[in-house]
């Protein structure tokens, strides 16, 4: 385990210590990683990166590979903290990324066997930090796809000349190309062949709604909301329940566009 805490509680008058271990792979400042799999995070994560950090990872694979990353987590200081991707080595001329922020990457490849990771941190305020896992790919492979939030994936083989497809959940609306096929554009550039495609929820314009859990979104969700809206949701519980609303995203424009909640006994932000 790379953090853990210690507390203790008093059963029937014995006192009881308690070590609870987080794992979340390979958290130090740095490191440089081989094998065909495995995880990065953030000094600390998740309780918070540290100030003035200056890390650098670097990930190798064989010949004839790629490295791809997958980010299960992100979040840093936004604008004053960095995560930097580099296609190779760190170097100005190989940078692919520049992250900063709250919002979760998007996959990324390597066009090489080899791919770096610098983070850095001013001097104060931090959060979260990052955690990722890395794959490395045969040259031939376009690697696993993201799936979009509330999609589905159909397919499991995501090498040269395969064809995965995408649908939604119901309540959603496919945006984009359902099929994406495996192709090759040059030697070192084999990816799909159509950006991984979106899922809008239908939402109506307000409603009632009614069942022990369900989702509410804005219109056209994840999409813009159209102006001059004004929309009612009403949540409906058997009596003496009580109704908890957990919000997984919001963005209205501040301070103009606003969300009222009346009567919520709960409200829970992550």
């Amino acid at each position: 385990c790379t953090e853990f805490s210690i507390f203790t509680m008093w059963i029937n008058l014995v006192c009881v210590c308690v070590c609870v271990c987080v794992c979340v792979g390979n958290s130090s400042c740095g490191d440089t990683l081989e094998g065909s799999s495995g995880e990065v995070a953030s000094p600390g994560f998740p309780q918070g990166y540290p100030n003035k950090a200056n890390c650098t990872w670097t990930i190798i694979g064989g010949d004839r590979t790629r490295v791809q990353l997958a980010f299960l987590s992100f979040a840093l200081e936004e604008g004053f903290d960095f995560l930097v991707v580099y296609d190779g080595l760190p170097s100005t001329d190989v940078i692919v990324h520049r992250l900063t922020g709250f919002q979760l990457p998007a996959s990324i490849t390597s066009t090489g066997p080899m791919l770096s990771l610098q983070l850095t941190s001013d001097f104060a305020v931090s959060a979260q930090g990052f955690h990722l896992e890395y794959t490395v790919l045969q040259v031939y492979s376009c690697g696993s796809p993201d799936v979009p939030a509330h999609g589905l994936l159909h397919g499991s083989r995501f090498h040269l000349g395969d064809k995965i497809r995408f649908s939604c959940e119901k309540g959603y609306i496919l945006e984009g190309q359902p099929i994406l096929s495996c192709m090759a554009f040059s030697a070192t550039d084999v990816t799909w062949d159509f950006p991984v495609p979106l899922c809008r929820a239908e939402a109506a314009c307000g409603g009632t709604l009614r069942g022990p859990s369900g989702n509410i979104m804005s219109p056209n969700y994840p999409s813009p909301y159209d102006n001059s809206l004004d929309c009612t949701w009403i949540v409906l519980a058997e009596q003496g329940d009580s109704i908890s609303l957990v919000f997984d995203d919001f963005q209205l424009e501040e301070p103009y566009d606003m969300l009222e909640i009346e009567g919520a006994i709960w409200l829970l932000l992550f």
